[in-house]
């Protein structure tokens, strides 16, 4: 295998990788070996057709596919090696020569880590935090309790309002036809929550139980089902079941339900104190997050749009994960919001964006500083991770490699960076 590097525009590069006729006989033979068994040719037992016979009757590309993906795989890691290029994209491949007698010839164009050059980055100025904690903050912190330990109550002599919950069945159509996921039984649903299209929940207010309701809507332009945008629908509903919130009484018996204390002026005075310290920990974080862009906005770097769109990807996936731990996929998750996967990278377009940022330039202050982890702190990480798993940190090292050593050598110099601009940084 050989490689050639082609630097391009804003940070991108492409790579050139060439397999040897023999290496990529090699990928077919091991394609021939593998399918032969799935061909069929008169005059020879299944499985014993001679790879020749098969690229006569066939053509001789009949296994190139395949054995193109095979080189691609065992050769891309390879030539990433070799370009000592730090690449930060999915590949975009594209073969450009795969013929017999010929070595086997494809193209990777990537996003190349960017270069960052720092402005003034120690000393900025951020804004001072209010750290005032308010009467109506500790009422609202106590409201809150209040409606945690609020009993919910089947209502049945009175219609329903906003914030009840109920319990319906719906069959949704649009002229008359019924279309996928437009239905559903026993759906518990709050009103005023804006779970469903604008305009449900509140034609489901001032409903009775076991009342007939048809909800009329017209579906958002940019709803994720194209064949739906725009369209009027109808919702055939039933309520089957009214539920209310009943609040318990803010004295001292509900201080002793919900905290250690026994009178009410007790459990807000530890509200407050707990409020206090939410807030020096919120400030913190934001005094942290004002200096980074304060550091960001003074220094310059060209982010290739690959680079931003494979931090998406990554976003979405730990998305879909989280959802789906919720019991959601993400097609229902598009579906109930009236979403599409289009929006929902372009919403995630700036975080990544940022995220991105933020880690560069946070390296290169590490670089500059020359912060470096010693192994004690490595150590002590690792320690720390092992009991979050409820490992022996020996167990844990043992189970992790190089690569996520350096990796979380990397995040601690990161971190120790945040501490020493934020340590420098000046508050007005």
């Amino acid at each position: 295998m050989s490689v050639q590097v082609e630097q391009l525009e804003h940070n991108m590069a492409k790579l050139t990788i060439e397999v040897s006729v023999d290496d990529f006989d090699k990928a077919v033979q091991k394609v021939y070996l593998k399918q032969r068994g799935q061909i069929s040719i008169p005059g020879f037992r299944k499985g014993k057709t001679p790879r020749s016979v098969i690229e006569k009757m066939y053509g001789a590309g009949i296994f190139y596919e395949d054995a193109a993906n095979d080189a691609i795989q065992q050769n891309y890691p390879a030539a990433v090696s070799e370009s000592e290029l730090t690449i930060v994209s999915q590949p975009k491949i594209d073969i450009t020569q795969i013929e017999e007698g010929k070595p086997f010839i494809f193209t990777a164009e990537v996003a190349v880590k960017p270069e960052v050059t720092l402005g003034e980055y120690k000393g900025v100025e951020v804004p001072k935090a209010d750290l005032t904690v308010t009467d109506e903050d500790v009422d609202e912190e106590v409201k809150k309790e209040q409606d945690k330990n609020a009993r919910t109550l089947t209502v049945e002599d009175r219609p329903s309002k906003e914030g009840d919950t109920v319990t319906i069945d719906f069959d949704g159509s649009v002229d008359g036809v019924a279309f996928d996921g437009g239905s559903a039984k026993d759906y518990p649903l709050t009103l005023g929550a804006h779970q469903f299209i604008p305009g449900f929940e509140e034609q489901l207010i001032g409903r009775k139980p076991e009342e007939n309701v048809d909800v009329n809507v017209t579906f958002p332009d940019d709803y994720q089902a194209e064949d739906l945008q725009g369209k009027e629908a109808v919702f055939k509903c039933v309520i089957h079941k009214i539920e209310a919130k009943e609040l318990p009484e803010l004295d001292d018996e509900f201080a002793q339900d919900v905290s250690e204390f026994d009178t009410m002026d007790e459990y807000k005075a530890d509200v407050r104190k707990n409020l206090q310290n939410k807030k020096e920990e919120e400030a913190k974080r934001a005094k942290e997050d004002a200096v980074v862009d304060k550091v960001i906005e003074n220094a310059t770097m060209d982010i290739p749009d690959a680079m931003i769109d494979t931090q998406v990807n990554q976003m979405i996936d730990d998305f879909g994960r989280r959802i789906q731990s919720q019991g959601l996929t993400m097609e229902q998750y598009l579906q109930f919001t009236g979403s599409t996967m289009d929006n929902v990278r372009d919403q995630m377009k700036p975080q990544a964006q940022k995220s991105i940022q933020s880690r560069l330039v946070l390296e290169k202050v590490a670089e500059e500083e020359k912060i470096e982890i010693a192994e004690d702190k490595l150590d002590k990480e690792i320690k720390d991770m092992a009991e979050t798993y409820k490992m022996e940190p020996e167990k844990f090292r043992d189970m992790i490699g190089d690569y996520e050593k350096e990796q979380m050598k990397q995040d601690l110099a990161v971190q120790e960076a945040i501490t020493l601009l934020t340590d420098n940084a000046v508050e007005k």
